[in-house]
């Protein structure tokens, strides 16, 4: 008799980690097959593209303002050169490593993502398209002239299936704006300004309708100054080189300088000490570690965060 409760007792405990092991490869299963499952969707190119419906390792280069705003973490980060990277996204993507902006194949393929989103038409041009479709699905992002960030962010959410999230981020940004305009009414109703960037001993102008440009004017409501309005009709990209000749001239009751070179030496020229703004006291400065030369929710987000803090 007690040999056969022995037995029994065996039997119970052999038969429950076996149902156990049963349960527990069937969670893998599941788990497996929702990494596995993909949908559909078309791009700004009109590619189909099959993507994961849980996309685990992507690289989205030069967007990943989007992607932190969405909770989303890229397996690698767009850089340009030694060390440039974006600076203000980096209590996010402090440990992630880097990727080259003009994404090499072999750099890609080391990091073995199951999805590529891309920014630029110009990136996927001269069968690069076909190549990359090689290492991951690959979704075009809409993008050039017009195109804003809430477009994109609207886009990028549907991808990662985050509608919901995409527009919170939005209304977000919007009841930002509404403040913001309240809160310095006085400071922005009949005043202009300028976003200026100097590198290497040169000044460049944002243009009206893009990046900062954008948000001054059609956002918060600034004045255009006759200098930017200038600069914008010819504007070809999102900054234009002026001259310190023209920028003598410049009516901007403020000046919203980017500096990427402290030392410059056209900080010494007296042309550059009397600009009215300048001269006023009215020229606020952020260094090259801001968020001034990007695009995206967080991007702006910073950027009124900063005009409140030089304006207050």
């Amino acid at each position: 008799m007690f040999k056969y409760k022995k037995f029994l007792t065996a039997a119970v405990v052999l038969g429950s980690l076996v149902g156990l092991g049963a349960c527990g490869q069937g969670e893998n299963s599941q788990d497996s097959a929702t990494n596995n499952e993909t949908r559909e969707v078309t791009d700004s190119l009109n590619h189909k593209v099959e993507i994961p419906k849980k996309p685990k390792r992507v690289i989205a280069s030069y967007l990943e303002d989007y992607l932190v705003a969405l909770d989303e973490k890229p397996v690698a980060q767009w850089t340009v050169g030694q060390g440039k990277i974006q600076h203000y996204l980096q209590d996010d993507l402090k440990d992630i490593p880097t990727v080259n902006y003009d994404l090499p194949y072999e750099e890609v393929l080391k990091y073995e993502p199951d999805l590529l989103l891309v920014g630029s038409n110009t990136t996927v041009e001269g069968g690069k398209y076909d190549e990359y479709e090689k290492i991951a699905p690959t979704y075009v992002v809409k993008n050039g002239d017009g195109v804003t960030w809430q477009e994109q962010l609207e886009e990028i959410g549907d991808v990662f299936d985050k509608k919901e999230q995409a527009k919170k981020v939005k209304d977000d940004y919007e009841s930002l704006v509404s403040e913001t305009k309240e809160e310095l009414s006085d400071d922005i109703n009949g005043k202009s300004a300028t976003v200026l960037w100097v590198t290497n001993n040169s000044a460049f102008m944002v243009a009206e309708n893009r990046s900062s440009g954008r948000l001054l004017y059609s956002d918060l409501g600034f004045e255009v100054p006759a200098l930017t309005k200038e600069i914008s009709e010819q504007a070809t990209s999102d900054w234009s080189a002026v001259s310190l000749e023209s920028l003598s001239q410049l009516d901007a009751d403020y000046i919203f300088l980017v500096n990427s070179d402290t030392g410059a030496a056209m900080f010494e020229d007296s042309l550059w000490k009397n600009i009215p703004a300048i001269k006023n006291g009215q020229l606020h400065e952020f260094d090259n570690n801001s968020s001034w030369l990007y695009n995206g929710p967080i991007a702006y987000t910073k950027m009124i965060e900063s005009i409140k803090d030089a304006l207050r």
